[in-house]
């Protein structure tokens, strides 16, 4: 039976400890959540694929260096790896940095074969890791209706970059029921996170913070604080160890894994199958119901579609539409 291609997830670095821990630990759940798939798809023991190789790589600042990965897998023998940037936006990193990186690689080890997958966002699995980061932070408490929200992201001096952050921002409030859901940037462009806090508070309404962030660091430090000094409710953690961006980095690499070379995936990555649902018994996070506006997200025609729940005045939960949110 052929083996999976490895899957290499490769995030940028930081000089911050708390970002390589995140990353490193939410590398480790891809890994858990990948191994679960392939156990429940196995028939019998003859069946069951060797399993799928995860491993972390970072850009910058920390180890192991994409480089020293990438010969690793080489000298093992792999000729066939597919790299899945932990990058929320296709922008400088995802479009030229890795690709460079990858170029040097397979120079220097030219039986290897490096496919590069598309940036994490924007894709509806990442709303809904915004929506448990707010309910974890306390966002249940404000209505809906009432509430305008943040999307605070790292910024980038590609405008299409931002632009693409901007309708995500448009997509999710028409799907999440709040009344705003409005960008804003911690550097390369505006408005701030302290200047779209003001604007939204002028409107009135309690205003909240989501962070478009993957790990902690500089970025989601200056966010929190501006955002808080600006008058916010709260401000939400970075997406961090979240099962819905470890199935999103599970389903980036089936795009690519699975027409390849008829390999043996997880099942549940596959295009049209449902990943390991978030909440499931023994994954370490609460039951998806105990999450403000935590939806099932469902494939449906190989694409995903979320499917939100909006909480009546009385305080139970109704189930809305479903909502195109990875255009």
């Amino acid at each position: 039976m052929t083996q999976p291609a490895p899957l290499v997830a490769v995030a940028h670095g930081s000089k911050d400890p708390r970002a390589a821990a995140t990353i490193t630990d939410l590398v480790a759940l891809v890994r858990d959540r990948a191994g679960r798939a392939q156990d429940d798809s196995a028939q019998d023991d003859s069946a069951r694929p060797g399993g799928l190789t995860v491993q972390g790589a970072f850009l910058d600042h920390c180890v192991p260096a994409l480089p020293g990965v990438l010969s690793a897998l080489a000298g093992a023998g792999q000729r066939d790896v597919v790299l899945v940037p932990l990058l929320l936006t296709a922008a400088y990193h995802s479009n030229a940095d890795i690709p460079a990186r990858v170029a040097a690689a397979t120079a220097r080890e030219p039986g290897l074969a490096v496919r590069q997958a598309a940036a994490l966002g924007p894709h509806p699995l990442l709303a809904a890791a915004l929506e448990r980061r707010l309910a974890e932070a306390g966002a249940d408490r404000f209505a809906r209706a009432d509430t305008s929200v943040v999307l605070a992201a790292a910024g980038s001096s590609d405008p299409r970059a931002n632009a693409r952050v901007a309708a995500f921002a448009g997509r999710w409030q028409a799907a999440g029921g709040w009344r705003r859901v409005v960008p804003a940037f911690a550097s390369a462009a505006s408005p701030s996170p302290a200047q779209a806090v003001a604007g939204l508070r002028g409107q009135g309404g309690p205003v909240v913070v989501a962070t478009y962030l993957l790990a902690p660091g500089y970025f989601a430090d200056k966010v929190r604080a501006q955002a808080l000094a600006a008058g916010a409710a709260l401000a939400s953690a970075p997406l961090g160890v979240a099962p819905e961006v470890a199935d999103l980095v599970l389903e980036r690499y089936a795009a690519l894994a699975a027409p390849a070379r008829n390999a043996t995936i997880p099942h549940g990555t596959a295009p049209g199958r449902a990943l390991p649902e978030p909440g499931r018994a023994g994954d370490g996070y609460p039951p998806a119901r105990s999450a403000l506006g935590r939806g099932r997200t469902l494939l449906r025609n190989g694409s995903f579609r979320a499917l939100r729940f909006t909480r009546t005045r009385d305080g139970r939960r109704r189930r809305g539409g479903m909502n195109n949110l990875a255009r």
